[in-house]
């Protein structure tokens, strides 16, 4: 049995952390790998706390990390990960229980993290320690394949400045995950979005990162009438204005009402993850 000790991740280059980041994920069902500049962008953008995210050492040797991001009265653990041979013997409970007292410290009512479905033995950790599921959240992509759409709704369509894309993002009605919590999207930059008028009186918005080979974040809500509809509308004049764009998009509550309008235009699902989340 190894000797576990916790160091806090501040003390760690960027460089270091990714490399054992990426050796914890090397035979994980969904890898993600990092580099050291995606790694700095991501503390950012999600404001991870340094200081309070962690390292299992013995001795010289990382067993693995995990990293805490901390917002007001909440927090979110993340990027969780045990190398390999070192599995099952304490080092994800030691930094669970560490963020879980760190998070307590910064006064969070809540903390919360993301298990991608069926990572039995994480899901079956966090349970232990206390988390409950909150919902089922879908990871999506579209190749750039032609729209053959019968009987779209008529509409207009305006395009929308910044200012006013982060006021509709505030005042969403569906409480989004850390991913694209307004903090987040605020951050990544190239946020765009575009509010629809259907000549049936249903409105609705949809804003989404434009990034040179990619869309992504895409967000959508319907302010009146019917969401299949308008998510129909919103959808198509995206894919019709960036035709040759691939999409990925994460984090779509598998209840979405604009799930169907998205199965539609091509979309379909990578993989999920269960959300879940431990009051404090």
């Amino acid at each position: 049995m190894p000797t576990i000790d916790l160091i806090s991740a501040g003390a760690f280059s960027y460089q270091e952390l990714t490399e054992a980041y990426n050796h914890t994920r090397v035979d994980y069902m969904v890898p993600m790998p990092l580099n050291a500049n995606k790694l700095r962008e991501y503390v950012i953008t999600y404001d991870i706390d340094m200081q309070a995210s962690v390292v299992a050492v013995d001795g010289y040797e990382i067993l693995g990390l995990s990293m805490l991001g901390v917002r007001e009265k909440r927090t979110w653990i993340t990027r969780l990960g045990v190398i390999r041979n070192h599995r099952r013997h304490g080092a994800g409970t030691a930094m669970m229980d560490h963020l879980i007292q760190e998070s307590k410290k910064r006064n969070a009512d809540n903390i919360i993290l993301e298990v991608i479905l069926n990572n039995s033995p994480a899901h079956s950790l966090f349970k232990k320690l206390g988390f409950r599921e909150t919902r089922d959240l879908l990871v999506l992509a579209r190749p750039p394949i032609p729209l053959q759409i019968q009987n779209l709704p008529k509409a207009k369509v305006k395009v929308m400045n910044y200012a006013q894309v982060v006021e509709l993002l505030k005042k969403r009605s569906v409480r989004p995950s850390w991913l694209d919590e307004t903090e987040s999207l605020t951050k990544i930059g190239n946020i765009e979005g575009f509010y629809a008028m259907l000549n049936d009186g249903s409105e609705g918005w949809l804003v989404y990162q434009n990034t040179v080979f990619q869309l992504g974040r895409i967000t959508i809500q319907t302010e009146i009438g019917d969401p299949v509809q308008v998510g129909r509308v919103l959808l198509h004049h995206l894919h019709t204005s960036y035709a040759r764009k691939d999409t990925k998009t994460e984090n779509l509550p598998s209840d979405d009402p604009h799930w169907v309008a998205f199965q539609e235009m091509g979309y379909f699902e990578l993989f999920r993850r269960v959300e879940m989340i431990l009051p404090l």
